[in-house]
């Protein structure tokens, strides 16, 4: 089985989404055949490169709403042993940390890209970090098991730019329009940071599909109490 999970560093609906799917994965008896990958997406792909007070952007976004948004989603997250601090993070424009995640993936493993994920999450709502920033990201790739050396000269010019661009058009073709999005196996979608009870439901409903499925499509034909291949 794999899950594909579209979601954005800037996201706090993501980190405490994923949270939440990790919870229900560990309670899966078949989780050790789940494949997780992240994909890109941006909320907000016009950030400029130079990041400034996450708060200054929810009041420009939100208005007054912004501040109440920012302490409903902090309780939300402390809930599932998440520490947000709005006060002091950062609006950054994550396409270089979707450029890094991918490298992670592709070269490097989806366990580290996993690291990577919880790293930017945690340093995003956390720490107060700049995810737009490469010095950040390189450490916190090299935090997660990454090569420095190739993590550096990757982010100094433009590989997987257009890449990740191209993977973000084509999630919205796909109809995807709200993150997280969770996409099982290529044919199922949850949308939304689900309670992890809903994404353990939808996982094993899913394997016991497929387990019908190869059963009546691997054992050939049955009848009068013999198969034949």
């Amino acid at each position: 089985m794999k899950v594909e999970i579209y979601s954005d560093v800037a996201c706090p609906w993501c980190y405490i989404g994923k949270r939440r799917f990790e919870r229900a994965l560990a309670a899966f008896p078949g989780a050790d055949q789940v494949e997780v990958v992240y994909r890109p997406y941006q909320l907000n792909p016009d950030a400029p490169a130079a990041a400034f007070p996450l708060q200054q952007y929810l009041a420009q976004r939100f208005g007054a709403q912004g501040a109440q948004m920012a302490r409903q989603v902090t309780q939300t997250a402390r809930a599932e042993g998440i520490a947000m601090n709005f006060d002091s993070a950062l609006a950054a424009n994550t396409l270089d940390a979707h450029r890094l995640l991918r490298l992670a993936e592709r070269e490097f493993g989806a366990g580290v890209q996993q690291a990577l994920k919880e790293k930017l999450l945690e340093a995003h709502f956390g720490q107060g970090a700049d995810v737009g920033d490469a010095g950040v990201l390189e450490t916190l790739a090299a935090d997660a098991g990454m090569d420095g050396a190739r993590v550096r000269g990757y982010l100094a010019g433009d590989e997987g730019r257009r890449e990740v661009k191209d993977e973000i058009a084509q999630a919205q073709r796909l109809g995807i329009t709200a993150v997280p999005t969770f996409v099982i196996d290529g044919r199922y979608a949850v949308q939304g940071a689900q309670p992890a009870s809903a994404f353990l439901q939808v996982l094993e409903q899913v394997a016991g599909e497929a387990k019908e499925s190869d059963a009546s499509a691997g054992g050939g034909r049955c009848d009068e109490g013999s198969c034949a291949a």
